[in-house]
């Protein structure tokens, strides 16, 4: 019995340590299955547990996955470490960058990638495309055009696409006819950025008749036609396109209230909304943050409540976006407490959004608060942009701070970080030092500007003098401004003040015969009055 167990006992002793590996197909399976689900720490664990099954689409997979979840340096330091790598590897990099709004990356990474050797395809180059357009490298667009033509790349409909996109942006109008011209096969995408391009060239007709000839479009398309008649103040024929549809989804419904916003017409979009709600379209985040732009247009802080309200009732995330739009709607509307709970509730800001809270204290009057958000925001890592400063210089006025302006104006926005004064920025300050009666230094820098002063920049001088009747430099500023625009009605007014409380009736006099020489109107008053704010009915 016991040689019988001998023989039936097994060739191999027992193991406690179990080897167990995937194949390279089930882990690049699983890998992605993570990714997909947005568990990148599960798909990183699987990474790292089965080194021999990797390839390189195992390290693409994980890159991508860093990248959906917004780790771009984890992302950047894999991509570094992989022993070999493929167009794709560089295409997922390329993409992060364009994504993350980051083309000076995407830039540097393509020198990498050139100097690597390896060869970029049609993919690439529109990724990069995307990425360069309407941004300081925009210029390296037709350097992209160069390199398709020199590699023999297929212009197909991304491609050419994200060219004609980028030569919108240059405003090279032959170019981008021209790349269109060249997309062998065409499809609804570059026929959608034709007419894109045509709007934004003024070509209505042009634009018309391109979508008139579609054999098939898509939401897209009724939706460039709608915000390009927008944007050229052609209310009536968006419209008539909108009524043309015979399915109106919240795209085109969304355009429409878009393009009245960027018209002024804030009452017509609450009304287009009410119209939106009873059609039983569920609006999505994107109609949320452009009807609460209509009240804030409008002031209107019932109808704003309301909005947040319905925002709730929908269930809609509140993301950066919407969150944004509620505070900068308080912010205008008079509620700037109600502005900050929702700033401060936002588990995600970004610059739109730390500029929206620092202008609505400015606004406000509150120049501390604005002053002390600005520092706050720059110590969260967020570099200002022109609209901080203007934001910040404006609290400035309203507070009377002539010395923290000066810093901020000087030292910290053109010294600290690099940035060239805008005319908005001269407005401002020329605002600062008249408000305060520094009406000397105000003249003095409107002569040190380095380009043309602007009618808004002579009007806050001349509002200055107005304030503390000073006749001499209000002169000044009033011919200042006739030079820009001649027959502005504000002049007459401020003038005859300034020349009733320096007794000045010649002055008077002859302001009546000047005016009469350019032709102005007397500038009339008026006010703002809430009428029928609600979303019902």
């Amino acid at each position: 019995m016991g040689q019988r167990r001998t023989l039936l006992a097994p060739l191999f002793p027992p193991s406690s340590l179990c080897i167990y590996t995937l194949s390279t197909l089930n882990l690049n399976q699983k890998i992605d299955e993570c990714v997909r689900n947005g568990n990148v720490s599960d798909a990183r664990k699987l990474f790292d547990d089965f080194p021999h099954s990797r390839n390189t689409v195992s390290w693409n997979c994980l890159i991508k996955g860093y990248l959906k979840t917004r780790h771009m340096s984890e992302a950047q330091k894999l991509f570094n470490q992989m022993p070999q790598r493929d167009v794709v590897s560089w295409n997922t990099m390329f993409s992060g960058f364009r994504d993350a709004q980051n083309p000076q990356k995407a830039h540097q990474l393509f020198l990498e990638m050139m100097a690597h050797g390896s060869r970029p395809d049609e993919l690439t180059l529109s990724v990069l495309a995307s990425a360069f357009s309407n941004t300081k490298f925009d210029v390296l667009i037709l350097q992209l055009h160069g390199l398709v033509v020199r590699l023999g790349l297929n212009l197909n409909i991304y491609l050419g696409s994200a060219l004609m996109r980028g030569y919108i942006g240059l405003g090279n109008r032959d170019a981008f006819r021209r790349v269109f011209d060249e997309i062998l096969v065409k499809d609804v995408v570059p026929c959608n950025v034709l007419i894109l391009g045509y709007m934004e060239f003024g070509l209505i007709a042009e634009a018309k008749t391109a979508f008139d000839s579609m054999p098939k479009t898509n939401p897209f398309s009724w939706s460039i036609m709608i915000n390009g008649y927008m944007k050229n103040k052609m209310i009536d024929e968006a419209k008539a396109i909108f009524d043309r549809l015979s399915a109106k989804d919240v795209v085109s419904w969304t355009a429409l209230m878009r393009g009245c916003v960027r018209c002024n017409k804030f009452a017509e979009a609450l009304t287009m909304f009410r119209s939106m709600m009873k059609s039983e379209t569920r609006p999505n985040h994107y109609t949320f943050s452009t009807i609460l732009e209509a009240s804030a247009g409008c002031s209107s802080l019932a109808t704003g409540n309301q909005i947040h309200s319905c925002i709730l009732k929908f269930g809609i995330p509140l993301d950066v976006v919407v969150a944004t739009s509620l505070v900068d709607m308080y912010g205008k509307c008079g509620d700037i407490n109600a502005a900050f709970r929702v700033f401060e509730s936002m588990p995600e800001k970004n610059l739109v959004s730390w500029n929206v809270i620092i202008g609505g204290y400015a606004r406000h009057g509150l120049a501390s608060r604005a002053l002390e958000e600005f520092d706050r925001m720059v110590k969260g890592n967020f570099v200002p942009d022109e609209i901080s400063f203007i934001n910040v210089l404006s609290a400035c006025v309203h507070g009377g701070m002539i010395e923290q302006g000066e810093e901020i104006f000087y030292e910290t926005m053109q010294v600290k970080y690099g940035m060239r004064a805008t005319m908005e920025h001269y407005s401002c300050m020329v605002d600062l030092y008249g408000k305060a009666g520094e009406l000397e230094k105000a003249e003095e820098l409107i002569k040190r500007m380095p380009f043309e002063p602007d009618v808004v920049v002579w009007g806050a001088l001349l509002g200055a003098c107005g304030l503390h009747s000073c006749l001499e430099i209000g002169e000044a500023a009033a011919n200042g401004i006739r030079e820009v625009e001649k027959d502005h009605p504000a002049v007459y007014s401020v003038l005859s003040k300034i020349y009733g409380e320096n007794g000045a009736r010649s002055g008077v006099i002859r302001l009546d015969k000047i005016i009469q020489g350019w032709n102005a109107k007397k500038q009339k008053a008026g006010s703002w009055i809430e009428s029928n704010p609600g979303l019902t009915g």
